[in-house]
This record gives structure tokens, C-alpha cells and sequence, in this order.
């Protein structure tokens, strides 16, 4: 089993991995100068040009006769051992001196000259001396022999602790404001650049919502798109139109079965006029009938889903007034009163006319075949535009009201019915721009109930 990742966001992943690169990239290319400087010479890297000072400071003494001298301390011995150049020159303000090592001549009066200078740092010319010669370091110090000038040339080796703080230093002032302004400028350039290279995405997911089982033939547009994301959009679209061909298989089957379904309900519905009257030649009449009306609510819906809604206006008065008149017979014969509530003038939606006239008759007909087969059955036509069948059954229990429109779905499973007339009532209703729903009826039962979309008077 497939573990689920949650999603991510593409521009966050993309400023982050493109800022560390940065940061990657930076970090080798300052590597690359300092070992090339170091290569070269103009960098000592593990040298340390203040070492020889800082050992000669805290080792700096007065002797008896109040002359300079040097305490034999263990750090001092260490920089002896390890360094075989050693030379620095120590002069006091009163003249007196100190030295160890060879002392280049070019350094050895120096110091009288730059008394006033508290520290200085005396090269050589860049192209025309070697630039692997190391440079004098002059620097005025307190030590406790008195403030002191020291000149010298040797460097000591530097330490672990100096060493990280001098890389440190170096990162801080060289590499970290680059990384900051490279930084700055990928969170800022990144979301604008995703944003844009993404915006026939959102176009096409604005597309992808509008996409209905009424509205066929919908693509998603590929005009901007990456070409990372082309093979997706490509594949749902190819998916799309594999859809639409099944779905206009399917309704093509749908209307060519409820098409042949005309022939044997009508030769059904003549056998059974010569049948002696009863029970049982009421109850196959009204199979029968809803069978008749079940195939043309079928043709109804291809017809309306194929044609584009050819809509007029319909009289819902007149519609009520016509399928009174063609199921009283059905229902007196069941044992059922049939009522009409119609107001004269008229009560106008744009719809079709035959198709909203089937579906008045399946309430009809859903009312008569499920009833107590005794009370009475109404039919009234209201405004602003509805259409409602009640009758005085046993209802329609609160949480199943949605279900019955489900096709298929009975409230029993030994009902006659098959599940599909509520449905296609639905469907039907639904093509209208109308919807219809089931609630108790004023005296017992259930009361159904069509809203369409009332006439715009101009």
C-alpha cells in the first residue's frame, strides 16, 4: 500500500531548494578564491601575522637594571621550537630595546621613525618584489614592562579558535550579505515567476469547474502551459473525449430501447382493454400506463439533452388541467378521488411542455400505483411557477426524501416500481432550470412538489 503524501507548495519548495544552491554555489566559489590566493601566496592561511606579538606581549618583563627582557613562558618556548625564522624588534618610549633573531636591516631603525603610529603594516610593491615575502608588522602594545612597539615578520601558526573566528568573520563580511541579496531576490522573483509560468493552469482548473454532464464537449485549454504539465492536461483531455463518446453511446442506446419500448407497451396496453373489469385489469392498466410514461420521459430527456432546450412558454395551469383530465379514469378506477386546483389565468414558465406534461403524469401515477387505493389525490398549479401532487398515504419518512430521486432506490424492496420514474421526474425538472422536492402534505401523505423558473415579464 502506497503511502499518501499531503500536497506542497510548488513555490516555497522552489525558493528554498534554489536558495540553498545559491548558498552551495557561493560557499564553493569563496573556497575556490581564498585556496587560490593561498596557492599563490598573497594568503597564508595558516598564519597567524599577530601570534608573534601577542606571545612577545604577555612575555615582555623588566629586569633589575630596569632594561627589557623576556620571561621564559611555555607559549614563548612553543613559538621558539616551531617557528626557526623567528626575529622581532622591541623598543620602549625611552629608547631601550629588545631583539631576537636576524632583524632585516630595512627594519631595524624603523621604530624611532614611527613612534607616534599605534600600529602598521610595511609591505612590499606588489608586482615587483616576491610576493611570498611576508610583510612587517608594526603595533604598539601595553605590556607590563610599559607600553612597547614591536616589529616583526614572523608569523606564528594559527589557531584552532582564531582560525574559525577569522572564517567566521570572513563569512560574515564576505559571503553572507551575497546570500542575503540572493536570497531576498529569490523569494521575491520566485513567486512571480511560478505564478506566471502557472497561469494557464489556473485558466485551465477555472475550466475544469465549469465542466458538466449537460455541457459536453469541454476541453482544457493548452494555450499556456508548461510543457511539464502538457502531457496532464493532454491525458484528462483525451479522457474527456472518451467520456463524451461513451456517454453519447449510452443515450443513444437509452433512446433506441425506450423507442422500441412504444410498440409492445401499446400492444400490451390493447390486450389488456379486453380483459374483463376487475382488480387485476385496473392494477395492469396502471403498469402498464406508467410504462408508456416512463419510455416517453426517456425520449423526453434525449430529446431536451440533443436539441439545446428548445424551450417556450408553458401554461402550468393548462398542463395540470390536461393530465387531471387524462388520469381521472386510472384513478377513479383505483379507488381514488382525483383533485384540481387551477387558477384561471395562467401560470407561465419556458419550458417544454410535453416533457413537463409526463412528469405531472409519473407524480400522478407514483401517487395512484403506491397510495391506500382510497382518499384523494390533488393536482394544484401556483405561483410563481410549481406544480404540486399530494395524496393521503403513509408519506415519505424525513431521511429518505433525497434518496427516492436516486434511480433505483425504493422505499421497499418489494415495491412494484422499478426506481426510475422519481429520477427521471428530476432529470426532467433539472434540464427546466427547475427542482423538485417531497414534503408532508397538509392532511397526511406526501406532498410533491416541482418549482420551475417563473416568466420575465418585459
Amino acid at each position: 500500500m502506497g503511502t499518501h503524501e499531503d500536497p506542497y507548495c510548488l513555490r516555497s519548495r522552489l525558493s528554498w531548494r534554489l536558495l540553498s544552491l545559491q548558498a552551495a554555489l557561493l560557499l564553493a566559489l569563496v573556497a575556490v578564491v581564498v585556496g587560490a590566493l593561498c596557492a599563490s601566496g598573497f594568503v597564508l592561511a595558516e598564519r597567524d601575522e599577530d601570534r608573534v606579538i601577542d606571545v612577545v606581549q604577555r612575555a615582555l618583563a623588566r629586569d633589575t637594571q630596569g632594561g627589557l627582557t623576556l620571561r621564559p613562558t611555555a607559549e614563548l618556548q612553543q613559538l621558539r621550537d616551531e617557528t626557526p625564522d623567528l626575529w622581532f624588534l622591541v623598543r620602549d618610549r625611552q629608547g631601550r630595546s629588545l631583539s631576537e633573531g636576524i632583524v632585516p636591516a630595512e627594519f631595524a631603525a624603523i621604530g624611532s621613525g614611527l613612534d607616534q603610529i599605534s600600529q602598521a603594516r610595511l609591505g612590499w610593491q606588489l608586482f615587483e618584489d616576491d610576493p611570498r615575502k611576508p610583510a612587517a608588522r608594526l603595533k604598539r602594545v601595553d605590556t607590563d614592562a610599559g607600553n612597547v612597539q614591536i616589529v616583526t615578520a614572523t608569523q606564528g601558526r594559527l589557531t584552532g579558535a582564531k582560525a574559525l573566528f577569522t572564517t567566521s568573520l570572513a563569512f560574515l563580511g564576505i559571503a553572507l550579505p551575497g546570500l542575503l541579496l540572493m536570497g531576498t531576490a529569490t523569494f521575491i522573483a520566485t513567486p512571480m515567476i511560478v505564478r506566471r509560468a502557472f497561469r494557464g493552469l489556473d485558466s485551465a482548473a477555472d475550466e475544469a469547474r465549469r465542466i458538466d454532464i449537460h455541457q459536453r464537449g469541454t476541453r482544457l485549454p493548452v494555450e499556456r502551459i508548461p510543457l511539464e504539465v502538457m502531457p496532464l492536461v493532454t491525458a484528462i483531455n483525451d479522457a474527456l473525449a472518451r467520456l463524451d463518446q461513451g456517454y453519447a453511446r449510452h443515450r443513444r442506446f437509452v433512446a433506441d430501447a425506450a423507442h422500441e419500448l412504444r410498440t409492445p407497451i401499446a400492444i400490451l396496453n390493447t390486450r389488456l382493454e379486453s380483459l374483463s373489469p376487475g382488480p387485476d385489469k385496473s392494477r395492469l392498466l396502471e403498469d402498464a400506463a406508467r410504462l408508456a410514461t416512463l419510455a416517453e420521459q426517456l425520449l423526453d430527456i434525449q430529446r431536451l439533452d440533443r436539441c439545446g432546450h428548445p424551450f417556450t412558454r408553458v401554461n402550468l395551469a393548462a398542463v395540470a388541467q390536461g393530465v387531471a383530465a387524462d388520469l381521472a379514469p386510472l384513478a377513479i378506477s383505483a379507488g381514488y378521488e382525483l383533485a384540481l386546483d387551477a387558477p384561471a389565468t395562467p401560470v407561465e414558465t419556458m419550458g417544454d411542455a410535453a416533457a413537463l406534461e409526463r412528469a405531472l403524469t409519473n407524480l400522478v401515477q407514483n401517487a395512484i400505483q403506491h397510495g391506500p387505493r382510497h382518499g384523494t389525490i390533488g393536482i394544484r398549479a401556483s405561483r410563481p411557477a410549481g406544480i404540486e401532487v399530494t395524496d393521503e398515504g403513509v408519506g415519505i419518512p424525513a431521511d429518505q426524501r433525497d434518496q427516492i430521486f436516486e434511480p433505483f432506490y425504493r422505499l421497499t424492496p418489494l415495491d412494484r416500481g422499478a426506481g426510475l420514474g422519481l429520477n427521471m421526474v428530476r432529470e426532467i425538472v433539472q434540464l427546466h432550470g427547475g427542482h423538485v422536492s417531497v414534503t408532508d402534505a397538509p392532511d397526511g401523505g406526501a406532498c410533491f412538489r416541482m418549482t420551475l423558473p417563473e416568466v420575465r415579464q418585459s
